[in-house]
């Protein structure tokens, strides 16, 4: 008998009733699947990636377009098996018929979920690549069965697969060999295979080539781009060179970047994308571009330069040299919080509305868990292939309906991110090829690469090994680091020890690969700060901001915890008035902290209307990335890099001041007694920072009266960081056991971090079989999510909606848009409302998260459970918060006994019952 193989099925439709409403043979998915990886290779994956993978064949780009073409073109070859066909009779009976028996009972076999069709497909590739190249020959055959077997995102287990090759009535035998051996001649018609056999392939490049088959797959998988057969409809001979240029039209992906060298003049170039009226550009801008222009191949920039140097210009201009220069068709630029990756968002917007090098638009995304409440980002979004936000067909960027979500996301030309995005690159789970490909093409930037703790460093190292072996260029960006510290990340960029050099100077941009670092004047005009330390009493914080603000000014308190900021504010309320005071810490509405942070740039930027008197009194969500200025300013103590990026908001820019505040001045408090030996942090800055660290800021600063910036910002730092003794011989008994427990904590944290960690890139004789071995499942971009790349367990978020007189919900009357709305319980919230209340979601108090309170919290808020919440993407799932008219709610439930009260204007405060 005859078999006529196009009847074996790869995809099909049902109605909600379960019946069959269209089919598609695999013959025909794997054909469209081969044409759209073609299309893949020759149009949208970045000329990097390609390089990469060149560099390993004997034919180059032409291999790789030839590799993955034929992978594409058996990734679902598994599909040809009993297990696999008979999930849908009516089908299966079809290919009965035609001579491909599978056993009905077989749909209940215990064992046929595991039998998937990746397993049964790496299988079969592997048997037979193995019988092509020989035995002798089979690492490059495993390689490429593995990428076969991965194309769900899973790379496969060799334990597994043992299983799995023994399970022959799942595979299917006799005619079923048969039919996976014509698919896979089929694909390898017009394929010179014959090239390949002593090739081997390095896992970046498996990697690489596997991100292809799966967004292949994923393009051809979609009806709407290459539509299915009705049910009725026997198998068909297509015309395929008009159904690839259909599907790949309705696909619509954007065009590529294509990045243009700078050039000598990086004044001009500098007037051209961010300021037309500038004389020049500063040196550390010029610097960097000479650097990237000077690169032989891609490698790791540092830049370390004073607070408000205009490093983020440095590092986008840096960006298009190496783009240009090695092939890049994209930039990642990733930050350590939601706040200051919406501030970015703006102005990589504004860097590409002017950026050259396109033939039409380029894609962009925001990516971290509440990107959709951005409006900048969301006017891109809308309805239709892509969105041009009002503007005409030749708009420059693009929000593209395909790249979006959190596996794709990050494959849009131009991606602002939280830091999560990158450390997900490192972190075992589902889909991580994705992260991958995302980055491997692109030029990455990681801004305050300082703020990164030892747990999420064990990531961000592993994810620069990575990248390095990618060779994509990164720049880092920092006001300063530590020696140990660059030395740490240049080594894992490297994938070997590197010196640590504390002679570079001060500002510097260090080089990976053995390039000279590039040391840079200090600027020939700084800020000499005068210190003052202050006992923690809220009396004498008031009697100096009395003294420093008797001619007006704009000063700023910043505290260690939320608790310390209300307590300060109401004080300071009551000295200066209401009027005069504003709050900002991590404890309000998502909404509210919006508008906060906005209200903050519009009255202390570097434009401000700035008021006559004003105090901010705020958390550590000033000192990151909000370009904002103070005459005066008190902090808490903290670490000494953390000091001196909070003095980096004094007298930021050049502006008249009152005459108090002519001379910048920084109070210093938050210690229990000054005259203490040693001198110890309040007990809350403790927990937050832990003792060693603080001891040697307080060390530091103890005899201090002037801090110069940036002359002193560097040797701080170094002497803040290293081994050596600081302080009076008197401290060092406590400031010995404080470094002891730091280290000790360190090691425990790295420890834990190891659980869900990526391994190193390894020999090139190793597939991918166990590459995400005991991960984590999906990652995401929740609170959940980038808890596995954080260390310590985020605290609990909620919705906060209101109780209205009649017992009904309303939306917070106080927020700027959509307040005060009645939201429906049972029926369907509107998508426009439901944006509204994801915008007013609230951190909880670490009180109310630690273990064995959690839980009864959780427990208290399962009980405000409403079905219109449902029935919302957004909505769904979530902890919902309901304040009474008085804006209060009670958490009462075992363990968990708290009384909370919202202001808008001081946010959160939380009593226990």
């Amino acid at each position: 008998m005859v078999v006529d193989w196009r009847v074996v099925w790869a995809k099909s439709v049902h109605d909600p009733q379960g019946r069959l409403t269209h089919w598609l043979p695999l013959q025909q998915h794997l054909d469209d699947s081969a044409a759209v990886a073609g299309r893949l290779v020759d149009e949208w994956v970045s000329p990097q990636v390609l390089d990469r993978v060149a560099s390993e064949l004997p034919d180059g780009v032409d291999g790789v377009r030839a590799l993955a073409c034929w992978l594409a073109g058996v990734h679902d070859v598994g599909k040809a098996s009993p297990a696999f066909v008979v999930q849908v009779p009516v089908l299966a009976d079809r290919m009965r018929t035609a001579g491909l028996d599978a056993r009905p009972g077989l749909l209940s076999h215990p064992s046929r979920s595991r039998v998937n069709h990746a397993l049964v497909g790496h299988l079969a590739v592997s048997g037979f690549l193995a019988v092509r190249f020989g035995s002798a020959r089979s690492v490059v055959a495993e390689q490429m069965a593995s990428v076969v077997g991965s194309h769900h995102g899973v790379p496969p287990e060799r334990l597994l697969l043992q299983e799995v090759g023994r399970e022959r009535e799942l595979i299917g035998e006799g005619v079923w060999d048969q039919a996976r051996q014509f698919f896979l001649e089929r694909a390898s018609a017009g394929v010179d295979l014959a090239r390949y056999p002593d090739v081997r392939l390095s896992r970046p490049s498996q990697v690489l080539l596997t991100s292809i088959v799966i967004l292949a797959d994923w393009i051809a998988s979609n009806a709407e781009f290459f539509p299915l057969l009705q049910a009725h409809e026997p198998p068909e001979d297509f015309d395929m060179a008009a159904r690839l240029e259909f599907g790949w039209k309705q696909v619509g992906l954007p065009s590529r970047w294509r990045p243009q060298r700078l050039g000598s003049d990086v004044d001009s170039v500098f007037r051209a994308r961010f300021n037309p009226t500038a004389v020049s550009a500063r040196q550390v801008q010029k610097a960097a571009v000479e650097v990237a222009a000077a690169a032989e191949r891609p490698g790791l920039l540092i830049v370390e330069a004073p607070m408000g140097a205009g490093k983020t210009e440095a590092a986008l201009l840096a960006a298009e040299e190496l783009a240009a220069k090695f092939g890049a068709d994209g930039v990642f630029v990733a930050l350590p919080t939601q706040a200051t990756t919406d501030a970015m968002f703006g102005r990589v917007r504004r860097w590409l509305d002017v950026l050259p090098g396109r033939d039409g638009p380029v894609s962009v995304t925001l990516a971290h868990g509440k990107a959709s409440l951005n409006d900048e980002f969301a006017g891109l979004v809308r309805e239709g292939w892509y969105a041009t936000n009002g503007k005409d067909d030749e708009t420059p960027v693009v929000a593209h309906h395909w790249l979006c979500g959190r596996k794709k996301g990050v494959l849009a030309t131009f991606v602002v991110s939280t830091i999560d995005q990158v450390l997900f690159a490192g972190l075992k789970s589902r889909h991580l090829m994705l992260r991958h490909l995302g980055l491997a093409g692109k030029v990455v930037i990681i801004d305050e690469v300082h703020a990164y703790d030892v747990y999420m460093s064990q990531y961000l190292h592993r994810v620069l090994h990575w990248l390095g072996a990618y060779g994509v260029p990164v720049v880092l960006l920092s006001a300063t680091l530590p020696a140990e510290r660059r030395a740490e990340l240049l080594a894992a960029y490297d994938g070997g020890p590197h010196p640590v050099r504390r002679d570079l100077g001060y500002p510097v941009i260090a080089a990976s690969g053995g390039v000279p670092a590039r040391s840079l004047p200090l600027p020939a005009t700084g800020t000499d700060v005068a210190l003052k330390r202050l006992p923690d009493d809220l009396e004498a914080l008031v009697a100096f901001l009395r003294e420093h603000l008797a001619d007006g000014g704009c000063a700023v308190v910043v505290r260690n915890t939320v608790t310390r900021v209300q307590e300060t504010a109401e004080r300071l309320e009551a000295e200066f008035g209401v009027e005069h005071v504003t709050i900002d810490h991590s404890r309000f509405l998502a909404c509210d902290r919006a508008r906060i942070d906005r209200s903050l740039l519009v009255r202390f930027g570097p434009t401000g209307d700035r008021p006559s008197l004003h105090i901010v009194v705020a958390s550590q969500v000033v000192e990151q990335s909000l370009d904002v200025d103070f005459d005066v300013m008190v902090t808490d103590l903290a670490p000494m890099d953390l000091v001196l990026q909070r003095l980096g908001r004094v007298h930021r820019h050049r502006r008249v001041r009152p005459a108090a505040v002519a001379r910048a001045w920084c109070a210093v408090v938050g210690v229990e007694d000054w005259s203490a030996e040693p001198v110890r942090a309040v007990p809350g800055s403790r927990r937050v920072y832990g003792e060693h660290l603080l001891l040697r800021s307080a060390a530091l600063l103890v005899d201090r009266d002037v801090l110069a910036l940036p002359t002193d910002i560097a040797p701080l730092v170094q002497r803040a960081y290293d081994a050596d003794t600081v302080g009076p011989e008197s401290w060092k008994s406590a400031m010995t056991k404080a470094a002891d427990t730091a280290a000790e904590q360190a090691t425990a944290r790295a420890g834990a971090a190891k659980t869900f960690l990526l391994n190193e890139v390894g020999s090139s004789r190793h597939s991918l079989i166990g590459w995400v071995r005991a991960g984590v499942g999906d990652a995401d971009d929740s609170a959940s999510g980038s808890a596995q790349v954080r260390d310590g367990a985020e605290s609990l978020e909620v919705l906060v909606v209101q109780r209205d007189a009649a017992g009904g919900l309303l939306t917070p009357p106080w927020i700027e848009r959509g307040g005060g709305e009645p939201v429906p319980t049972d029926l369907p919230v509107e998508p426009a409302q439901a944006r509204v209340i994801a915008a007013c979601t609230l951190r909880l108090p670490v009180a109310m998260s630690h273990p064995g309170v959690d839980l009864d919290v959780i427990t208290a808020l399962e009980s405000n459970c409403f079905g219109s919440f449902e029935s919302s993407p957004l909505l769904r799932g979530r902890l919902v918060l309901v304040l009474d008219e008085n804006r209060t709610a009670e958490i009462k439930h075992g363990k968990a006994d708290f009384r909370l009260t919202y202001d808008p204007h001081k946010g959160l405060v939380h009593e226990r019952g």
